[in-house]
């Protein structure tokens, strides 16, 4: 009852710190909305809350037209569910529900199928499969409104096996076809193309202000790898290898406040869904900052901290074997340093980026080298000590021998264990390699310097007092 009061209160307000947390049930008209919809607001008997858009649709409420729920900033997976759940909503996100088995699903994540829909519903209000649907529904009205994308192109975009499919959904769900929602849109942009063939398509991908992109653009330019990754003025640029298929894609700030431009040169359509997944993850999009602010705030020197750098950020990464090299790179050694050795390694073993018509740049040209090319690498004259080259040469290993994963269906402090018990591998980088690469919210790599030394008070914090602070910091 107190949480109906407090999503009344946010709806009444138009607060916009809650969109994407809650969504409301119109049982006048049938239809679900973001608590920022600009339509009249409908009496509260009139009103149902849900905890997610797929429990909405469940409950058979069709998406709003105006306030268009697939442009909700996203809800990150830990907040206020399960262990379970929450690597259940990361695999999901990542596709592992599109052949709609969720008894395998359910066995990734160690539990029946059976208690897997119970936990579902309990935390999300949906069943796992009404939360694929709804999140592959969403996607393609995305690519309805923002591309000019074919729509069967559009249909194997969003996971859906054939045209009727895709055609049957959305009559369910809007009552309209693809075609008659497109129809419907004011300023159709057709995607440029290139060579006459690969599309470079512009997504808009929501989050929820404040964002901090000068300090993420910081971030990420210290230690853009040369060759693969480049920070210019107020835009990130990457190459990127999926299912084998280069692409270059770039991300800077939209016109409109509350979104980022992402542009992508040379993808698969197939691969298009993961690929600004993996985006949403690297920039940390679903972040729900006035909580994180709310949490945060009340330890007095993070207060100050926060303060000077509204809606910071969690960066994640492209991939988790390349920043486990770079975190092992940056092992007692200067960020830059680092920085240039990495992109010597690229350089030397790298796959040249290929796409049809030349790389869209002079400063991308590789691709970060896989496990396989670094398994028996010498890197002789790179600047790198042995026993570095040595971790790498192990690493590798481990991910093709299948000792070591990076997939959300495993246990963060499992993994970490894994990651440990490779020679030259210590907490520091088991901890910043599950921050970056799980998106661990309690991922603590206590022994931090930039860490010991941001917390000074006045001396300098030991590891483990700072460890001990920060467990009223979770999650």
């Amino acid at each position: 009852m107190l949480q109906n009061e407090i999503y009344e209160r946010a709806r009444q307000a138009r607060d916009a710190r809650f969109d994407g947390q809650f969504y409301i049930g119109v049982t006048t008209t049938g239809i679900y909305c973001r608590p920022i919809c600009p339509v009249n607001a409908p009496k509260r008997e009139n009103v149902r809350f849900f905890p997610s858009a797929a429990a909405a649709s469940e409950a058979g409420f069709r998406p709003c037209l105006r306030c268009r729920p697939e442009c909700a900033p996203g809800t990150p997976a830990w907040n206020g569910t399960s262990t379970t759940v929450r690597r259940g909503l990361r695999l999901i996100a990542g596709g592992a529900l599109d052949d709609g088995d969720v008894e395998s699903l359910a066995e990734k994540l160690g539990v029946t199928g059976r208690h897997l829909r119970r936990l579902f519903t309990r935390h999300v209000g949906a069943s796992p499969l009404s939360v694929a649907q709804t999140q592959r529904l969403h996607f393609a009205k995305r690519l309805i409104d923002d591309t000019g994308l074919p729509m069967h192109h559009i249909s194997v975009a969003a996971g859906y096996g054939s045209v009727r499919r895709f055609n049957d959904a959305f009559l369910k769900s809007y009552g309209r076809s693809p075609r008659e929602l497109r129809s419907a849109r004011r300023n159709e942009r057709p995607p440029r193309r290139v060579n006459g063939s690969q599309p470079t398509l512009t997504l808009r991908l929501p989050y929820r202000p404040p964002f901090d992109w000068s300090g993420m653009l910081e971030f990420f330019g210290q230690r853009a790898t040369p060759g693969v990754e480049s920070v210019e003025g107020n835009t990130y640029r990457r190459a990127v290898a999926i299912d084998g298929r280069h692409a270059v894609l770039q991300v800077a700030p939209a016109e409109r406040d509350g979104f980022l431009a992402l542009t992508i040169d040379g993808i698969a359509t197939e691969s298009l869904f993961e690929l600004v997944q993996r985006a949403r993850e690297v920039f940390d999009l679903d972040a729900p900052v006035a909580d994180i602010g709310e949490t945060l705030g009340r330890d007095p020197a993070l207060h100050r901290l926060l303060a000077r750098h509204a809606g910071i950020r969690v960066p994640g990464c492209w991939s988790g074997f390349e920043i486990t090299v770079r975190a092992i790179l940056g092992q007692q050694v200067s960020v830059k340093g680092a920085t240039t050795v990495a992109g010597r390694i690229a350089e030397r073993y790298g796959e040249p980026l290929k796409l049809p018509g030349g790389a869209p740049g002079d400063r991308l040209s590789r691709i970060f080298p896989a496990p396989e090319r670094l398994l028996r690498a010498r890197f002789a004259k790179l600047g790198l000590v042995r026993s570095r080259a040595d971790t790498i040469r192990r690493v590798a290993a481990a991910v093709l021998d299948g000792d070591l994963r990076f997939d959300a269906a495993q246990d963060p402090d499992e993994f970490c264990r894994a990651l440990c018990r490779i020679k030259g591998i210590g907490d520091w980088t088991a901890q910043y390699v599950a921050m970056r690469a799980l998106k661990y919210p309690d991922a603590w790599p206590a022994t931090d310097l930039g860490l010991l030394k941001a917390l000074r008070h006045p001396e300098r914090m030991k590891p483990a007092e700072l460890a001990g602070r920060a467990e009223s910091w979770r999650p």
